[in-house]
């Protein structure tokens, strides 16, 4: 007999997800709550009408249907505390602790790991609920960019950036950014010296004691092409991150000065990490790594542009993490294409996205060979309609960077709906700076 596994949530990443574990010869069922219709049409999947964040009620069900592995999708119900009841159940579940998923929960107390144990990070940083005590902090280093974050969850939209073309402004800018972000997310929030670069993103599996990464990702966060416009939860990723941003030396400290530091800092303060670690790093142009954030859980949308690319058995792994306790020595085999994902996004998206609107082409762009996962739509009289600011998620590989991205973009452009947003330069970097590849 397989394993039968739930996997909580609902959106691209899970897709991805399930659409990777359901190709594991161990696993003979995968629930998923609460999924979606497009999740469902995956071989092996059932869905589960329990939301994620109905953790007692996801605890009572793996206990009755004996689910032998849960994993978590979204950080949500990490941070409320889901692997906890699971535990108290003797029911194996592969993320943080309440405890441990406070490296996302919290950018305060992620930015105090960092500086305590010294792992690479900004200069200068502070923490704050009062805005008199970040006035006084921000006098202190005149003529400083900063960057204003939410100390709690924010869907990735709790960053607000400075502007740079008016260093004059630079105190009013900062403190009119601080009062956005008090009255969208809470009072407590994290200011940060603003420094240059190009950002990475590297995910590790992690049994509590060591940690295995997988290969490199470049996210494009920004709403608008040129890395313009508002923060947003990603429109886009590739994998892997081109080699000359983190070849030789530099992916070895990433390895052991963050990665590995950052889960012996956990073990060193009691609360063990297991799960997925996500590191968001920026490489600055003295090819130094630095941690702008952490996230406790895969990313989306680099998920879906990692994991069409790993050959090994995704569910094997998790098993050898949480089950097993022991990643050291997994041997992580890899495609050798390279992979680009595009996302589809709502009109009005971040802020006020715009839904309900059909969805035409989606069987057309599947059949260019593109891999298409749900991220916000939902089913109604056998037509899809838009439910979600990020919509769909259209991924290619291909053997060069260029073909994967023209693959890419050739099916994205295929599918219609009112208020279709997407990016245009989605792993330009890449192509620009590997001609030849």
């Amino acid at each position: 007999m397989g394993l039968k596994v739930l996997l909580v949530g609902s959106g691209g990443r899970e897709h991805a997800l399930a659409w990777k574990l359901v190709q594991s010869g161990l696993v003979e069922k995968l629930f998923v709550a609460p999924g979606s219709a497009g999740i469902a049409e995956l071989n092996k999947v059932e869905l589960v009408d329990k939301p994620a964040h109905a953790i007692d009620e996801l605890v009572q069900f793996a206990c009755d249907k004996n689910i032998d592995l849960t994993v978590v999708g979204p950080e949500g119900p990490l941070v409320a505390g889901i692997v906890d009841e699971f535990l108290k159940k003797d029911l194996n579940i592969f993320g943080p602790t309440r405890a441990a998923a406070q490296l996302e929960g919290s950018k305060a107390f992620a930015e105090k790991l960092r500086q305590k144990h010294g792992i690479p990070t900004v200069d200068i940083a502070g923490a704050f609920s009062d805005e008199e005590n970040a006035r006084q902090f921000i006098k202190q280093h005149p003529n400083t960019p900063w960057v204003v974050k939410a100390d709690g969850l924010a869907a990735g939209k709790g960053v607000l950036m400075p502007n740079l073309s008016e260093p004059d402004l630079y105190m009013t800018d900062t403190m009119g950014r601080i009062q956005k972000v008090r009255r969208r997310y809470g009072s407590d929030f994290v200011v940060e010296q603003f420094i240059t670069g190009e950002e990475v993103s590297i995910i590790g599996i992690s049994d509590g004691k060591s940690i295995e990464s997988l290969e490199s990702c470049q996210d494009h966060k920004r709403l608008e092409n040129q890395d313009l416009g508002p923060n947003t939860g990603g429109m886009g990723t590739y994998s892997p991150a081109r080699p000359s941003l983190i070849e030789g030396e530099l992916s070895q400290i990433i390895q052991e000065k963050i990665m590995a530091a950052t889960i012996r800092a956990m073990q060193n303060e009691g609360t063990p990490f297991v799960g997925f670690l996500y590191a968001g790093l920026m490489i600055t142009p003295r090819r130094e790594a630095k941690v702008l954030e952490y996230n406790v859980r895969f990313g989306d949308p680099e998920t879906q542009a990692i994991l069409p690319r790993l050959k090994s058995d995704l569910a094997r792994i998790l098993v050898a993490a949480t089950i097993d306790k022991n990643v050291q020595g997994i041997s992580f085999q890899w495609e050798k294409s390279r992979c680009v994902c595009i996302v589809l996004a709502s009109r009005g998206y971040p802020d006020k996205p715009e839904i309900g609107f059909p969805i035409m082409g989606i069987e057309e762009a599947k059949a260019t060979g593109a891999l298409v996962f749900h991220a916000g739509t939902r089913r109604e009289d056998k037509k899809w309609l838009t439910a979600g600011g990020r919509v769909l998620n259209v991924v290619a590989l291909g053997e060069t960077y260029q073909e994967a991205r023209d693959k890419a973009y050739r099916a994205a452009k295929l599918i219609r709906f009112e208020g279709k947003h997407m990016r245009e330069d989605i792993a330009i970097r890449a192509v620009n700076n590997t001609v030849g590849d």
